[in-house]
């Protein structure tokens, strides 16, 4: 290797190494963090205290910075969980651990907001079950059909992915979805579905499909409350909609 690259690829690498600890102590993330509370840091302040330590020639705030760039073709900070693990060890400096570290706390921060969106749900108020699996379905690539079971003063008593697939008349039985809601001695079910595609209208299987499950439901008294289409931000209720 030419000597002066040697040298240049040297430099840069010791000026990194440097940057953290020629930061004043007070600007440092971690101590920043406790001087000022978590709230104070940027999104790349808050990965690097997580990452705690950086490697030779990457400390952990320009590692976090390349996690955050990587991301952001999948809609920056939200993007981050949906890294696999080969990919967030193309980064320099990021092994298994810190790979499988990063995973979990994108899937910790998602079940976070799924919990807090859980405390608003409102069965009258399709767009509270919209936003609830809005982050968990919009960026599946299958279908997946899931049945919400309720009391009888509509609180939710669980929930059960009944298929995952081509949601159709033909694929999907309605036969599995009560056989759910009897089980959890359910008094009326909700089901919500995705559409990788993003666009939330429904097809015409998706339509005859809710007709079978809703006469079904009316048969067996355990009527079908609403049928849900997450979309990419965007959803569709079929009793909003007036469909059934």
């Amino acid at each position: 290797m030419n000597l002066r690259k040697l040298y240049a690829e040297e430099s840069i690498a010791a000026r990194k190494m440097k940057k953290i600890m020629d930061m004043a102590k007070e600007d440092r993330p971690y101590e920043k963090c406790l001087r000022l509370g978590a709230e104070a840091l940027s999104d790349g302040e808050l990965l690097a205290v997580l990452l705690r330590t950086g490697t030779k020639g990457c400390p952990s705030v320009d590692m976090a910075d390349e996690i955050l760039n990587l991301s952001k073709d999948r809609e920056g900070l939200l993007g981050l969980y949906q890294l696999s693990l080969a990919q967030l060890q193309s980064v320099k400096g990021v092994g298994k651990v810190k790979a499988v570290q990063i995973k979990c706390i994108g899937e910790l921060s998602k079940r976070i907001a799924t919990a807090t969106a859980r405390k608003g749900l409102s069965f009258n108020q399709p767009e509270t079950i919209a936003e609830y699996y809005m982050e968990r379905l919009r960026h599946e690539e299958q279908e997946l059909l899931i049945c919400m079971m309720l009391d009888t003063k509509n609180h939710l008593l669980g929930e059960e992915m009944v298929f995952k697939g081509t949601v159709n008349s033909s694929l999907v039985n309605p036969r599995e979805i009560f056989l759910a809601a009897v089980s959890y001695h359910a008094v009326g079910i909700l089901l919500v579905h995705n559409h990788p595609s993003g666009d939330p209208a429904p097809s015409r299987a998706d339509l005859d499909f809710t007709q079978r499950v809703s006469r079904a439901g009316d048969i067996l008294g355990i009527p079908l409350i609403d049928h849900i289409i997450i979309g990419d931000h965007r959803f569709l209720s079929f009793r909003q909609r007036g469909i059934f």
